[in-house]
C-alpha cells in the first residue's frame, strides 16, 4: 500500500461476553442483574441481556466466561501514587499492575505525598499537582485508570490558587491534614473555594499517619466539611467510636473505609451506616502504598470482611468498592449499564473453598479468584498471579 493511500476506516471494536454466570451491577438498589450476556463498543457497554435478545453479531472480540461472576472493575478510592508503577514509600516497582490482579481497574489519588522532596510552597503544590495529572491522564499503568493531580494544601493559597488548579484540570484535592492546613475554619475556607472551582476534597480522619501530619478529629472534620471523609476507620489510628458515630450522624459525606486501618473501626462504621439506611455513603480503599505495605487484593480483603463480619450480603459488599464510589467520585466507569465505560472483573469461587458459589464464599470471608479484567473493552489481565485460583475462569475464544 502507498504511503499517501487512504486508509479505510476500521470498523467499531465490538466486544461479546457472553455464558455469565452471575452479573453485578455495582448499584445498591439493585446489585445482580438478570442477564447473561454483555456488548460493549468502542470501549461502552452497548447492551446487556439475554444472548438471544441482543446483537452479538460482528464482535471483534469474543469472552466466554464460562459460568463465572462479571463485576464491574473494583475502585481503589485512596492511594498515594509517585510517579509511573513506582512507589518510594516502599521502593516497589509494579504496585499498580498488582492491583490490577486485585480486579482493580480504577484508582482516586489521595495526595502525591510520597514524592521525595515533595514542595510544599505554592508554586511548586501546584506545579507537583498538574505534572500528577497530566502523566497519569497520558499515561495507564497496566492499563489502569488512575485519577491523580491531588495537591495538599498549606496556609499561604488563595482562592485564585483553585482556579488555577482547575483550570489546569485538577480535579482533587489530598487529604487534608497531611500539610500544614489542620483547623477546621482554614480547611472549611478552601474546600469552599475548591467546591466553587468543580475539585472535590478528602479529609485525613485519625491519627497522624507520615511525619508532618497530625491528629484530625471529629470537630475538624465536621467543621471541614470535605466531600470525602478519608480513612474514617483510621489511617492507621483510628477515633473513638463515638466520635466516628457523631462524624457519621453529623454530615452527609462519603464514609471511606481503608484497609491500611483499623478494621474494627471499619466494621463499626459499616454498622452504623446501615443502622443510619444510608449504605450508599460507604466506599472503599486501600491507603496504600503505606507504612504496612502496598496491598494489591486489599480492596478484595475489604469486600470479604465487610460482608462476612458485617452482616451484608457480599452482592451489597461488592458496591461499595465500585457503584458507590463511581457515583461519588462522578466517575465513568463501577457499573455495568448501558452507555458506562466497559470495565469489568471476572471473579469465581476460590478453589475449594467451602461457599458453593462466589457470594457465598465471599460471605464466608474467602477471597474470590480473578480470572481476569477487562479496562475499555480491553483485555488487561487474565488469571491472577495474587488472588487464589478460581474454580472456573473465563477464556477468550475470539480476538
Amino acid at each position: 500500500m502507498a504511503h499517501d493511500e487512504p486508509q479505510k476506516p476500521a470498523g467499531p471494536a465490538k466486544l461479546v461476553i457472553r455464558n455469565i454466570g452471575l452479573l453485578l451491577s455495582g448499584k445498591l438498589e439493585a446489585p445482580i442483574l438478570d442477564a447473561d450476556t454483555v456488548v460493549a463498543i468502542d470501549g461502552r457497554i452497548a447492551a446487556i441481556g439475554r444472548e438471544k435478545d441482543v446483537d452479538t453479531e460482528g464482535a471483534t472480540t469474543v469472552i466466554d466466561a464460562h459460568g463465572t461472576t462479571l463485576a464491574p472493575g473494583l475502585i481503589d478510592s485512596h492511594v498515594h501514587p509517585v510517579i509511573g508503577d513506582w512507589t518510594p514509600r516502599q521502593n516497589q516497582i509494579g504496585w499498580i499492575d498488582s492491583s490490577l490482579h486485585g480486579g482493580v481497574t480504577t484508582m482516586i489519588s489521595a495526595g502525591e505525598v510520597h514524592l521525595p522532596g515533595r514542595p510544599r510552597d505554592i508554586v511548586g503544590l501546584k506545579a507537583l499537582a498538574i505534572t500528577a495529572q497530566r502523566s497519569f491522564s497520558a499515561f495507564r499503568p497496566s492499563g489502569v485508570k488512575l485519577h491523580a493531580g491531588a495537591p495538599v494544601i498549606e496556609h499561604e493559597m488563595e482562592e485564585q490558587d483553585f482556579k488555577d488548579l482547575a483550570d489546569a484540570g485538577v480535579t482533587l484535592l489530598g487529604e487534608i491534614g497531611l500539610g500544614g492546613v489542620k483547623d477546621g475554619p482554614t480547611a472549611n475556607r478552601m474546600v469552599g473555594w475548591a467546591r466553587k472551582y468543580g475539585i472535590q476534597s478528602t479529609i485525613h480522619t485519625g491519627g497522624p499517619s507520615i511525619p508532618g501530619s497530625g491528629l484530625i478529629d471529629k470537630d475538624v472534620v465536621l467543621e471541614t466539611d470535605a466531600d470525602v471523609v478519608g480513612h474514617i476507620n483510621g489511617g492507621h489510628t483510628a477515633l473513638p467510636d463515638g466520635q466516628i458515630r457523631c462524624i457519621c450522624e453529623g454530615c452527609k459525606r462519603g464514609l471511606e473505609l481503608v484497609h491500611n486501618g483499623n478494621e474494627r473501626a471499619a466494621l463499626f462504621t459499616m454498622r452504623t451506616a446501615k443502622e443510619m439506611g444510608q449504605l450508599d455513603r460507604v466506599i472503599l480503599g486501600t491507603d496504600a502504598p503505606a507504612g504496612s505495605g502496598v496491598q494489591p487484593l486489599g480492596i478484595l480483603r475489604m469486600v470479604s470482611m465487610l460482608s462476612s463480619l458485617g452482616g451484608v450480603a457480599a452482592e451489597t459488599a461488592f458496591c461499595f468498592a465500585t457503584g458507590n464510589t463511581a457515583r461519588m467520585r462522578k466517575l465513568d466507569a463501577g457499573i455495568i449499564e448501558t452507555g458506562w465505560s466497559a470495565d469489568f472483573v471476572f471473579l469465581d469461587t476460590a478453589q475449594h473453598s467451602a461457599g458453593t458459589s462466589m457470594l457465598e464464599s465471599v460471605q464466608l470471608g474467602d477471597l474470590p479468584g480473578v480470572g481476569m479484567t477487562v479496562i475499555d473493552g480491553v483485555v488487561r489481565s487474565q488469571r491472577s498471579r495474587n488472588t487464589p485460583p478460581a474454580t472456573r475462569v473465563p477464556v477468550v475464544v475470539k480476538g
